[in-house]
């Protein structure tokens, strides 16, 4: 495991005070050798040890940290600093500290281990999020040690939960300590940020939206009976037709603020026609031609483009001759921002009659503006580093604590920088197998992140 810093040898001169980009490999790789799994039902390892591990290392440089749990092991922390104009909103810089479960036998190196290899730092939370974790820690560190301040106030929270809801870490924060986040008009936490190639260019996308989420069960119920006998009410084979339906459907295409924005700079880009045309097919053949230029992150962009609904679990059966009276099925349902009664309705209409539905869990989509003073500090930040480069905001199919800050009225935006080499499937790594991030990313994220918090 590598230390933060390391002290002078005997005899040695005062040593300058190391940087962000010096710590921060060192934080990132301490952060993924504490096993900080989240099985989305308490049990695991939980978040205390490394947040302890982050709140300490942001008190030894003398910020006022509080850190809190609203049960055993599910521990979050928040500090602020206080800027130079406290006419200014605040703004909060959030991470979360669990990652999803890793199963060491399908990996090549120590899920856990922290190994560098090849340039680059492997281990669960090398993506998400223990990378921008350790950028944050640093760049504090930095300021602190230096005396430097940012303009406005910047809130820092580290939360637990993220990968089960938030419901242990930035939603009890916001539900139970508001006052945490007194001020903050704008939030900024993981999943944009990231570099792409787009027709031999690189792009970075900044994630200015995410998709709503509805887990829902679907349940079909009806006679049980002998396994032997005629049994044509049979709840397996109905709910089996509902899931069938649900997976050939294709949904249409329906563009907001932010797919439109993406859509136009990939067109600029790669000089290929987006008019937005009537015609459902025609528009999908524009935006299958876009999406092929983007290589591998193409799935992970193109399912901002509609509502999504996926089976990921099935459930049914007892007895291999009793035909069951009840058989249920998870579904995956991501609405488009705002328009999540429309994505059930259709649902229900693709899985037909003969289920029911339940409602598992439920949280917002957002979307925040594609233009504004905070995308153009994250612009001018990554243009610093990177000035050929163009900067494309994007809708995420996924969800961050972002949906949380909503709920005061904070507005949230994905930026966690990281300049990649092309041949790098990075959307892939999130929940993946051999998760990893290379160390230049890690130097570069800091330096952008430190720029932008510093004028933003």
């Amino acid at each position: 495991m590598t230390g933060v810093s390391a002290a002078p040898g005997p005899g040695a001169g005062p040593r300058p005070s190391p940087t962000a980009a010096d710590e921060v490999v060192g934080i990132c790789q301490n952060l993924i050798g504490i096993d900080s799994s989240n099985y989305g039902d308490g049990s695991g390892p939980c978040e205390r040890e490394a947040a302890e591990f982050a709140a300490g290392l942001l008190t030894d440089v003398g910020c006022d940290v509080e850190v809190y749990e609203p049960a055993p092991r599910r521990t979050s922390l928040v500090t602020r600093i206080e800027g130079t104009d406290p006419s200014r909103p605040a703004l909060v810089l959030h991470g979360h500290t669990d990652v999803v479960p890793a199963i060491a036998s399908d990996w090549s190196v120590d899920p856990f281990g922290g190994e560098e290899r090849d340039g680059m730092l492997w281990g669960r939370g090398a993506v998400d999020m223990k990378d921008m974790d350790a950028m944050i820690i640093s760049v504090v560190r930095e300021w602190m040690r230096t005396g430097r301040r940012p303009q406005r106030d910047i809130i820092v929270a580290i939360f637990a939960d993220e990968e089960a809801g938030g419901v242990m870490g930035a939603h009890w924060s916001v539900e139970h300590r508001p006052e945490l986040f007194e001020g903050a008009t704008e939030a900024v936490s993981e999943v944009g940020g990231f570099s792409i190639s787009v027709a031999g260019q690189r792009a970075y996308l900044i994630q200015t939206a995410e998709k709503g989420i509805r887990w829902l069960k679907m349940i079909a119920e009806d006679r049980a009976g002998h396994g032997s006998m005629i049994h044509p009410d049979n709840a397996i084979v109905a709910l089996a037709e509902a899931v069938e339906r649900i997976g050939r459907y294709r949904w249409d295409i329906s563009l907001t603020d932010s797919s439109r924005a993406f859509l136009r700079g990939v067109a600029d880009l790669t000089g290929l026609p987006f008019t937005e045309p009537r015609e459902d097919a025609e528009l999908r053949g524009q935006i299958d031609d876009l999406l092929q230029a983007l290589g591998p992150v193409a799935r992970f962009v193109g399912s901002g483009l509609q509502h999504s609904a996926n089976v990921t679990g099935l459930t049914a059966g007892y007895k291999h001759n009793v035909i069951p009276g009840r058989a249920e099925a998870w579904v995956d349902c991501r609405p488009l921002p705002g328009r999540a009664d429309e994505a059930s309705a259709m649902l229900a209409e693709v899985a037909g009659p003969g289920v029911r539905w339940e409602t598992v869990i439920e949280d917002v989509g957002l979307e925040a503006p594609v233009t504004g003073a905070l995308m153009d500090a994250m612009t001018d930040a990554l243009h610093a580093e990177d000035p050929q480069a163009a900067v494309l905001p994007y809708m995420m199919a996924g969800g961050t604590d972002n949906k949380s800050m909503s709920l005061l009225g904070i507005t949230g935006y994905g930026f966690a920088p990281a300049r990649l080499p092309e041949d790098l499937d990075f959307t892939a790594l999130f929940h993946g197998i051999d998760e990893r991030i290379p160390l230049d990313a890690l130097r570069f994220g800091t330096r952008v992140l430190d720029r932008f918090l510093m004028t933003c």
